[in-house]
């Protein structure tokens, strides 16, 4: 214990608290509220917490002297509870802090009431729930008092001690609500024994419980001043207790979830049970047994005479005494008791006069180092304050594991230490006793306790740790040879922990130089190992493909973080090595190019093959075509180049029959090079695929002359594709014949038949006068007598339908000229009346401004106008001026010019009203008409107001352009200068 620094002080709290109302007799505090009982009746109440102060006379109406012999006050200060002893016996009331007279508690008369128990964990200020009194008499009440009430609200007998009736001197009660009910825990101590109660229900039925059962008791016979009994609170639950008996101190634990139980049934919530014999505190003198007791967290404070004698309770040492200052007349009697306030966490002391404050300063600081010197580790770490405490605390029990021989042991406490002893201390320690294995451990055991920030340590013993594990395993070789074949032995043991400590410290171990450590020490699959957890997969692959073990390459080309370069740097040797597992591999990837591939697959393609053998590169170029549509002219040329050296022929032709690029907007039909695949097929002699090739290329000569050596069906086939260009079919079919007539040479006249037969599959195509100059010169005409007439008779069948149809244009000219005839009488009858469509004015009166229309002649007194047939009329100049404003601008452009032009040529004659001409050039007459006709249709070709031009004025505004300024006429706006406005007055 630390002797420079005092856990307890004491103080002089008040020297005359008794204020002249007799001697201090006993004390009770709660809630940094004291209570004093005197010699002479009084009760004296000092409320620290508010600094306030009363006393109150108990003795009134009793005669004779009167003296307090016990006070009690509840844990919240609120309720207090004294008896009164005199010459007509004693008495006990119950006082409130806001009463201002106590009340008797008559069912008690007579009785002494030695102890009560609070119901710390229910007690209100204004309730005292149920509380338990012990007598001088060995009985036990229960009792409830409302402040309201302002009486008891009952009192109840519990129990008597028959056996070995004795006072009850002290009592303890905790209350814990649990699924079934309350659960009450007595504790009771008379002068020789401590009693246990204990039950689920009301104070009345657990007590009434013990009638049929006996009651648990701890026996302590010996002559004590005062039996007292204490428990120490710590967050309102009692956590140990201790009892002052005529042996010794008493003391234990309390675990109120603890499934233990007593003989007789009642549940035992005492831990940890040990007795303080009284010899400890002497010095070898006389035994003196303490006069009264306080109980703090870690000590006892023991009133041994005038002086407090202050107790470690787990070491059972003393570690100060405190004096105390008393006044000369209170010298005689000394320090009379000790009592405790566990709401403020203070001690008193009381003499006859004066109260003393006992405060705790810290009382658990040394905690740590008491545990450590009765070697209880556990407990001492869980008081260390500090880091410094702590290691001392893994010093003495490294040390001690040490001297044991227990190396592994002590290397997991020295590597728990940072400062009181060095890292090449222990180390050494270590190598010079040559235990490597606990070397090893204090390594492995230190990299968990050093922090992120320490990098160059933490790869510094890492890498000294990997070098041990390589040591250990080569060790384990040369002792046991059948250490690889056993897999139970430590050898594999070790691997499977060195692999694991590898891939915890894969990102602090230096990649460089661990992997020189493993390759010097010939570990290769440790060294694959680390390689894969440091993501180097080459070495790993490389590896895998030089011990034939493709699968396991390609599994580690399939991760993730495995870069697609490496499949396409190890696919030549993968695919040799396992084209199926290869294939199927790439065909899984969806991020390869298969364009990359193509020096492997080609590698893999120039080996030789078993006929039935599937060729796994066909397999992936396929897959690359038709699943993930690639459109690679080379994936497209190597898979046409491997179908080509097939022995059937139908794959390729399957496949230069697709077209791949189907669908898609100006693009190609097909992604292989033609004229590669025309050579490849030549040269492999796949003549039906030469003949496709042609025929996709246009060649349709060559490719029908190539199908002529093979199969003459094909041939005609090919020369029926062509269907734009008839001439070219027409000689298609030609060479199909000449080569079917020169089969045919030479045989006998049925076979001529035939060949004349072969006209009706060209659908009329060529004629008997096409394939005559294929025939021999000494052919008989009978042989084409029915060919020959039935060519005539198409002809005369072609020149009848010629004549019909110039029959049909000659009534169709006639038809056109009546029309045209007729156009010329067509007439309007047009009212007087009758209005310009667009300014509104007559038709048939003029006035100067619209005389003369430019570019027309005149017609009498009348200006040029239109009439249409849905009956709308307009002057020329206003129908001009309407649908250029309506037209687009070019259409307008047009029109003017036309008008323009005419206005040139007005010199030239005009027509008069009858349509009569003047002796004018033709020329010039027929120009003028020609313009005049192009304005009739630019303008006149429909009525602006019924036609398309109506139309098309929806999508126009209703203020055009030029009528803004106009339109802005119209605008309200406030007059802001009415200073210029003109008055004009009115008369009435």
């Amino acid at each position: 214990m630390d002797q420079g620094r005092q856990v307890f002080s004491v103080d002089l709290l008040e020297r005359y608290a008794a204020k002249n109302r007799g001697m201090i007799t006993c004390m009770a505090a709660g809630n940094d509220v004291i209570v004093l009982g005197t010699s002479k009746g009084w009760i004296i109440r000092h409320d620290f917490g508010v600094g306030s102060s009363y006393d109150i006379d108990l003795s009134v109406g009793r005669t004779g002297e009167q003296s307090i012999h016990k006070v009690f006050v509840d844990p919240g200060g609120s309720h207090c509870i004294a008896t009164v002893t005199g010459v007509g016996g004693a008495e006990t009331f119950y006082t409130h802090a806001k009463w201002p007279k106590p009340r008797v508690l008559s069912r008690l008369k007579g009785l002494l009431v030695n102890s009560v128990a609070w119901n710390r964990q229910q007690i209100t200020e204004v309730s005292t729930k149920e509380i338990i009194l012990g007598t001088q008499d060995g009985q036990l009440f229960e009792m409830a008092v409302d402040e309201k009430d302002k009486r008891e609200k009952y009192i109840k007998f519990l129990f008597e001690l028959e056996e070995l009736p004795e006072a009850f001197m002290a009592l303890q009660m905790e209350t814990a609500n649990i699924n079934s009910g309350m659960r009450y825990y007595v504790m009771a101590v008379t002068p020789t024994r401590l009693y246990s109660f204990t039950g689920i229900g009301t104070l009345e039925s657990v007590f009434a419980s013990y009638k049929e059962r006996a009651v648990h008791f701890m026996e302590l016979p010996g002559e004590i001043p005062n039996s007292e009994l204490h428990f120490f609170i710590k967050q309102r639950r009692a956590v140990h207790f201790a009892w002052l008996s005529g042996t010794g101190i008493y003391h234990g634990g309390l675990n109120f979830g603890a499934q233990h139980s007593y003989p007789n049934g009642d549940e035992n919530f005492v831990e940890s049970k040990a007795l303080l014999d009284y010899s400890k505190l002497s010095d070898g003198t006389e035994i003196v047994k303490p006069s009264s007791m306080a109980l703090s967290e870690y000590h006892f404070l023991l009133l041994i005479g005038n002086k407090v004698k202050v107790v470690n309770r787990i070491s059972e040492q003393i570690i100060e005494e405190l004096q105390f200052d008393i006044t000369a007349d209170s010298a005689l009697r000394g320090i009379i008791g000790l009592c405790s306030d566990a709401s403020a966490g203070l001690f008193y002391a009381y003499d006859q006069n004066s109260i003393f404050q006992v405060s705790v300063i810290d009382e658990g600081r040394d905690m740590w180092k008491v545990y450590l010197d009765l070697k209880v580790f556990a407990a001492a770490l869980a008081n260390c304050r500090d880091p410094l405490q702590r290691d001392q605390v893994y010093l003495v029990q490294a040390e001690a594991a040490f001297a044991d021989k227990e190396y592994l042991r002590a290397a997991s406490f020295y590597a728990k230490i940072n400062y009181v002893i060095s890292f090449e201390e222990v180390t050494l320690k270590f190598i010079s006793i040559n235990e490597p294995e606990a070397l090893r451990t204090f390594l492995l055991r230190k990299l968990d306790t050093l922090s992120k920030d320490d990098k160059c340590q933490i790869t510094m013993i890492s890498t000294w740790a990997t070098e041990l594990y390589l040591d250990k395993i080569n060790r384990l070789l040369l002792e046991d040879d059948t250490a690889i074949e056993n897999r139970n032995s430590e050898y594999h043991s070790v691997i499977q922990e060195f692999r694991a400590f590898m891939s915890d410290c894969k990102d602090v171990l230096d990649e460089a130089t661990t992997m020189k450590l493993l390759e010097s020490y010939g570990r290769v699959e440790e060294l694959v190992y680390f390689a894969n957890l440091k993501e180097q997969y080459e070495i790993v692959i490389h590896h895998y493909i030089q011990q034939g073990e493709a699968k396991k390459a390609l599994e580690v080309l399939q991760k993730p973080s495995v870069s697609d370069e490496l499949q396409y740097k190890f696919a030549p040797e993968l695919i040799m090595l396992d084209a199926y597992e290869t294939v199927e591999a790439w065909m899984a990837s969806k991020n390869l190019n298969p364009r990359r591939l193509i020096t492997a697959m080609m590698r893999y393609s120039s080996e030789p093959h078993a006929k039935n053998e599937t060729h796994e590169v066909i397999k992936y170029l396929e897959f690359c075509v038709h699943s993930l549509h690639n459109e690679d002219p080379g994936i497209h040329n190597l898979l046409l180049s491997l179908y080509a050296k097939q022995e059937d022929d139908s794959a390729l032709l399957r496949f230069l029959q697709c077209k791949f690029g189907k669908g898609r907007e100006n693009g190609p039909e097909f992604f292989y090079d033609p004229k590669y695949a025309l050579r490849l097929c030549l040269k492999e002699k796949r003549t039906r695929a030469c003949v496709h090739i042609y025929s996709m290329m246009s060649m349709h000569e060559e490719a029908v002359a190539l199908a002529l050596q093979i199969d003459p069906e094909l041939a005609m086939a090919e020369a029926d594709k062509v269907e734009d260009d008839e001439d070219l079919r027409k000689k298609l079919w030609l060479m199909v014949a000449k080569h079917v007539v020169k089969q045919e040479k030479g045989a006998k006249r049925e076979n001529i038949r035939k060949a004349i037969a072969f006209l009706k599959e060209t659908d009329g195509l060529l004629k008997i006068e096409d394939i005559l100059p294929f025939f021999p010169d000494f052919a008989l005409i009978d042989d084409f007598k029915e060919a020959i007439c039935s060519s005539l008779e198409d002809y005369n069948k072609q020149i009848e339908q010629l004549k019909e149809e110039m029959n049909d244009a000659t009534r169709g000219a006639d038809n056109i000229r009546n029309d045209i005839s007729a156009l010329t009488q067509r007439y309007a009858v047009i009212d007087r009346e009758e209005e310009c469509g667009v300014c509104k004015r007559k038709i048939l009166t003029m006035t100067g401004d619209f005389r003369m229309a430019q570019g027309y002649s005149s017609s009498g007194p009348l200006a040029p106008f239109y009439v249409f047939p849905c009956g709308h009329s307009f002057h020329a100049q206003c129908l001009i001026t309407h649908v250029t404003s309506c037209a687009h601008e070019e259409q307008a452009e047009h029109i003017l010019d036309l008008q323009k032009q005419l206005t040139l040529l007005g010199s030239e004659p005009r027509r008069d009203i009858n349509g009569n001409r003047s002796d004018e050039p033709v020329t010039s007459t027929t120009t003028a008409d020609k313009l005049r006709s192009e304005l009739d249709d630019a303008i006149a070709s429909e009525c602006p107001f019924c036609g398309e031009l109506m139309i098309n004025e929806i999508t126009l505004p209703f203020i055009k352009p030029e009528e803004t300024q106009h339109s802005a006429s119209w605008d309200l706006r406030p007059q802001t200068n009415l200073a210029n406005q003109r008055t004009i007055s009115l008369p009435v």
